[in-house]
């Protein structure tokens, strides 16, 4: 889900580059086996003893881009994180990405629980949800033709935009209910 570099922050402050890729999320005591050993290794090169600091360095998220990810954020608590969202299905994780991205709840626990307020529209335009919404109110076909071939789903569309519960994000159309 993430790929982060870690890196041994005394290696690095005295101009060695010690430190290794990580996927998150991971088991805990794994998570904490692998910076022991980056600082280890960063005893090791230097010479000196007591390496305790680490920052990240780079990252790489797989398929979602659920946050940035600051160089000094607490290893253990993203892993935390990252692990609540592993019994997730797909169009979960994307509703989770799209209330991250869209700034609607900050933390990941935050978009978890409003879950159930996201609708997603996948392969839809806001033309055809202002369609539904028109055909939902009214039925359609038992309107006039003049008055039935002259509903411009476009205004409608973008009023059904301005009102600020729907948001075009990546390809698909999200509902965000209150």
């Amino acid at each position: 889900m993430l790929k982060i570099y870690l890196t041994d922050l005394q290696s690095y402050n005295e101009g060695d580059l010690v430190g290794r890729w990580v996927n998150l999320p991971m088991d805990d005591d794994e998570l904490s086996q692998a910076l022991s050993e980056i600082l280890k290794d960063g005893e090791l090169i230097s010479g000196s003893d007591n390496h305790e600091e680490y920052f990240i360095t780079d990252y790489e998220w797989d398929e979602f881009e659920f946050k940035t990810v600051s160089e000094y954020e607490n290893i253990h608590t993203l892993n935390t994180s990252l692990q609540e969202l592993e019994p997730l299905q797909e169009d979960e994780l994307q509703s989770v990405e799209f209330l991250l991205q869209q700034s609607l709840v900050q933390t990941i626990s935050e978009a978890i629980e409003q879950l159930d307020r996201v609708i997603i529209y996948q392969e839809q335009t806001m033309n055809d949800i202002a369609y539904d919404f028109i055909e939902e109110c009214y039925e359609i076909d038992k309107l006039p033709s003049i008055i039935a071939n002259n509903i411009n789903y476009e205004a409608i569309a973008n009023e059904l935009m301005m009102d600020g519960t729907y948001y075009e994000y990546g390809s698909n159309i999200f509902q965000y209910t209150n």
